[in-house]
């Protein structure tokens, strides 16, 4: 084509999406991604540092004489830890972990480290996956990740459900980051679907905090459990925002430049709409906790800021050009920068005087905000056609949500009856049923499909 018009067409053509890629880039910053959403408070963001610092406390091989510890230490009792599995003991099934018995805080807490870059069993539960590979509750979700999570359930089911007994009024918190982070959501999925597992626990009980988040569920899910899942990003953190999947960017570590050019086409020519109704396209879960710190054009760090929603659309979709992009994803600057956070909301509520009761009923008043925001995504998700999203039956019972009411059922059913190993559905026709259905014989034996078919077809 290129000779025949006297140009390099195809060359420039390729050449002028880049460039509108690269500008794009360049110009886009982490404030970006949540200028739109809302404040966080210090109510709802408290967990976060504490979290972090049981997520560092899995690093140690003797919590009683550590090593690493932050300034101020774990917060972690000795006596209160139930337990610590190595990777000797998950037989590279699944990540190391501790599970902690909070009494200050009455919470129930297993903490999932993150990568070991030394560990190749890590490597496999990354790269177990394709696209479109494993579905669960009528979306999809990372299928290595599922497996890791699956076998940490299997392992602590007793344990759990016997903490969860003696203990009615604690939480249930799964915490973990980075490929810890992407268990931890899968756990949170699974003690969901199956929480007679842990003596019929209530949803309200069961809570996750991705630290630093893989994306690892496809859109509707991410939003349909934004109540129970909860994602902190600071600021430029590379991981929620690859896009390309996990197991294709480390198979191309040869090949980087050519998948590189390959991403740089698709992101220039393929509108997000699109993206938005791609079922298997993984994001990063739930409820979305963005510390920023830093602003364009300007050089040190300011004082962190943290902005929350269950947005829909913009979930983290473009790479960051920052030197920080690496550096940000660490647990270490996380815990730092989350503390700092969590101070200034603090010295903030100090400053104000706010009294005991207005406290407890700004708390409620955020139950309420977050409920509503919550049905906000789920409507916006439906606006937008995004796949496999309803909105849950009105405790009203109006006739205009029967349609609703339908498709959560069949949603629900669906999911129990494909959320087991081997992911078969219970209910089965033999294939005689399903011939005598379909077919009948005509006077010489031969198979002739029933009219009422040939119609539909």
């Amino acid at each position: 084509m290129s000779i025949i018009f006297g140009l390099p067409l195809l060359e420039c053509i390729y050449c002028l999406a880049c460039a509108r890629w690269a500008w794009n880039r360049c110009l886009h910053t982490a404030g970006h991604d949540s200028v739109t959403w809302g404040l966080a408070t210090a109510e709802e963001f408290e967990p976060v540092p504490r979290l972090c610092r049981y997520i560092l406390a899995v690093y140690e091989d003797n919590i009683r004489h550590p090593l690493w510890e932050p300034p101020g230490g774990y917060g972690i009792n000795p006596d209160w830890l139930i337990l610590r599995k190595t990777y000797e003991d998950t037989r590279g099934r699944a990540p190391s972990y501790i599970l902690y018995l909070d009494h200050e805080h009455a919470d129930i807490v297993l903490a999932i480290r993150g990568l070991n870059l030394a560990k190749e069993s890590d490597y496999q539960v990354l790269l177990d996956n394709q696209l479109g590979k494993r579905k669960f509750d009528g979306g999809y979700v990372h299928n290595g990740l599922l497996k890791a999570a699956g076998w940490v359930l299997d392992a602590e089911c007793e344990v759990l459900k016997e903490l969860v007994e003696e203990h009615p009024n604690y939480t249930l918190t799964f915490a973990g980051h980075s490929l810890g982070s992407g268990v931890a959501a899968m756990l949170a999925l699974v003690v969901v679907q199956h929480q007679d597992k842990l003596g019929n626990i209530d949803r309200s009980r069961i809570r996750c905090y991705a630290v630093a988040p893989a994306r690892c569920m496809s859109l509707n899910l991410a939003i349909r459990y934004a109540d129970v899942i909860n994602s902190v990003v600071l600021q430029d953190d590379f991981l929620p925002r690859t896009a390309t999947p996990l197991e294709d960017i480390f198979k191309s570590l040869f090949c980087l430049p050519c998948l590189l050019c390959l991403r740089c086409m698709k992101d220039t020519c393929l509108p997000e709409e699109k993206m938005l109704k791609d079922p298997r396209r993984l994001y990063a879960p739930g409820r979305l906790y963005h510390i920023v710190e830093r602003k364009p054009f300007r050089c040190g760090r300011f004082p962190p800021v943290v902005k929350t929603a269950v947005p829909v659309d913009g979930r983290f979709e473009h790479i960051v050009l920052s030197c920080n992009a690496t550096s940000d994803h660490a647990i270490i600057w996380i815990e730092r920068e989350s503390q700092r956070a969590m101070a200034l909301m603090l010295e903030k509520d100090r400053i104000m005087e706010v009294p005991a009761k207005q406290r407890m009923e700004r708390q409620e008043t955020l139950t309420k905000e977050h409920k509503q925001e919550y049905k906000a995504a789920l409507q916006r998700a439906v606006s937008l056609s995004v796949p496999h999203v309803y909105l849950p039956p009105s405790e009203y019972g109006t006739f205009d949500e029967s349609e609703n009411v339908e498709k959560y059922n069949s949603c629900k059913l669906s999911s129990k009856s494909s959320v087991g190993s081997s992911g078969k559905s219970e209910s089965k026709v033999s294939w005689n049923e399903l011939i005598e259905r379909l077919f009948d014989r005509d006077e010489s034996g031969h198979m002739l499909l029933k009219k009422s078919h040939r119609d539909d077809w």
